[in-house]
């Protein structure tokens, strides 16, 4: 069985970056920092950094672009992609989530017109696309819960 799926929250490491390709599609970059905090043996609290940089397309990136900005917490669902190119005859490749799903966590004002903390944001194929994996991930849940009895 293959499962590619990624849920993240964190806050914008930077302000979105809308591009326009040449297809006339949308995108949207941005960076979202997610914080882990935990005790170690000695008691003493630690703290973690993962700095994980994401795209959007279509409306999901417009809607990025236009409600959220550098600092902002954010909560998103998608799924990895490696990105490969070669840049001074070097081979480089990073991994990106790609962006299917969002919701506001932070308090967005009523004035600026934004959805309220909670609200997931998606386009009719990525809720289909979600409720799959749902459905797949509780089959999952079972077929496992089923050898465990």
């Amino acid at each position: 069985m293959q499962f590619n799926r990624v849920m993240l929250g964190g806050n914008l490491t930077r302000a979105p970056k809308l591009q326009i390709l040449p297809n006339k599609n949308v995108l949207c970059d941005i960076g979202i920092a997610v914080n882990r905090r935990w005790k170690d043996q000695e008691g003493v609290e630690k703290e973690e950094v993962t700095f994980v940089d994401c795209v959007a397309f279509s409306k999901t990136a417009e809607l990025i672009n236009q409600y959220f900005k550098k600092g902002d917490p954010i909560f998103v669902e998608g799924r990895l992609k490696l990105d490969q190119w070669e840049k001074d005859g070097q081979n480089r490749s990073k991994i990106k989530v790609v962006i299917e799903t969002f919701q506001f966590v932070g308090k967005k004002s009523v004035d600026e017109g934004a959805p309220q903390n909670g609200d997931a944001i998606s386009t009719g194929r990525q809720r289909n696309q979600t409720q799959r994996t749902q459905q797949a991930a509780e089959a999952g849940v079972a077929q496992n819960s089923r050898r465990d009895g």
